[in-house]
């Protein structure tokens, strides 16, 4: 028992998950004495409601980070998507859920593959490429919406119910998240090609060298983070009831916070799934409960960069430790 203990210590990147829940679980009770309703089952429906979306996202930045990239086009891409997904439904009510969800990604889908094409064939820092599409993709939302707004009563019930539903009691949008979280489990663990992506990211030289098609890739992962925004952006919409020109504006950063929380290193080719969620329900406690105990917007925002800071620092521990540790042991 002692050795276990001892092991599960030693192994930063698992010490480092089990203090980021230790921390959520003391955190929730420090929360929960100043205000009783935190951990009422309404609010915590609400939160995890909340950080649905937050999560789907950080599943397809978490890939992009693993390359060593970095996507600032997400948020939009949710306005552009959940905007033309708003108007077709505007113009089609009949239209079923999951055809504007289809929409959605297809649209995203389109968005992610430019960036990938851009980044993998033309050799364009993620960075500039994300940042100009960025622009690129905002600007087409103002130019197909005219400046105005799909409201509420311009949305089917059905489209709506996408995140209003519920089945067995649970919201759909939690439900979607879990099975996003369930399929990116196994293809980031179990596929050759969710191999190949750590692979890229540890060391793309070496993993080019050995026939990985670097590449191919890295157009994927953008791809699939385009995707991923796509749907958000329906999700989105029809969880506010409201589409907008602004909608999502610097979500990307909150994405990317949520992510590196999660123990992704901003380096790639570190991050596990487990502590993905960890961190993106870390960030969803952070934004639902700081107002639910009174505190000023202005100390929010400096509270959560304290949060995401401190993250960073430790991600930068933990990945020296881990390098040290696999040093002494080609050392052995």
């Amino acid at each position: 028992m002692k050795d276990r203990i001892k092991e599960l210590f030693t192994n930063a990147e698992s010490f480092r998950e089990l203090g980021l829940l230790g921390f959520i679980v003391i955190l929730s009770a420090a929360i929960n004495m100043r205000n009783p309703t935190f951990l009422t089952v309404a609010n915590i429906d609400t939160l995890l409601i909340n950080a649905s979306i937050l999560s789907i996202l950080a599943v397809g930045m978490m890939m992009v980070l693993l390359t060593r990239g970095i996507d600032l086009s997400i948020g939009a891409t949710i306005a552009f998507s959940g905007m033309v997904c708003a108007q077709t439904v505007a113009a089609y009510p009949t239209l079923h859920p999951l055809v504007s969800m289809l929409q959605g990604v297809m649209i995203g889908l389109a968005v992610g593959l430019v960036i990938g094409l851009l980044v993998a064939r033309f050799n364009v820092l993620p960075i500039i490429a994300t940042l100009g599409m960025m622009n690129i993709v905002r600007g087409l939302t103002y130019m197909v919406s005219g400046g105005r707004w799909v409201s509420a009563y311009q949305m089917s019930n059905a489209f709506k119910s996408i995140a209003t539903g519920r089945i067995l009691g649970v919201n759909n949008l939690i439900i979607i998240a879990v099975v996003i979280y369930i399929i990116f489990y196994y293809f980031i663990n179990h596929t050759k090609t969710g191999r190949q992506i750590y692979a890229v990211g540890s060391n793309p030289d070496a993993a080019e060298v050995s026939g990985i098609p670097k590449k191919r890739v890295i157009t994927l992962v953008y791809t699939l983070m385009g995707a991923l925004a796509g749907l958000a952006g329906v999700l989105w919409v029809a969880r506010y009831a409201s589409a907008q020109g602004d909608t999502a504006s610097g979500y990307e950063l909150n994405v990317i916070a949520a992510t590196v929380l999660g123990g992704v290193s901003l380096s790639g080719g570190s991050g596990k799934v487990s502590g993905l969620i960890l961190g993106a329900l870390l960030f969803g406690i952070l934004n639902n409960a700081l107002p639910l105990i009174n505190v000023s917007p202005f100390w929010q925002q400096a509270i959560q960069g304290l949060v995401i800071l401190i993250a960073v620092i430790v991600n930068v521990i933990v990945k020296r430790r881990n390098e040290q540790q696999a040093l002494r042991q080609r050392v052995i």
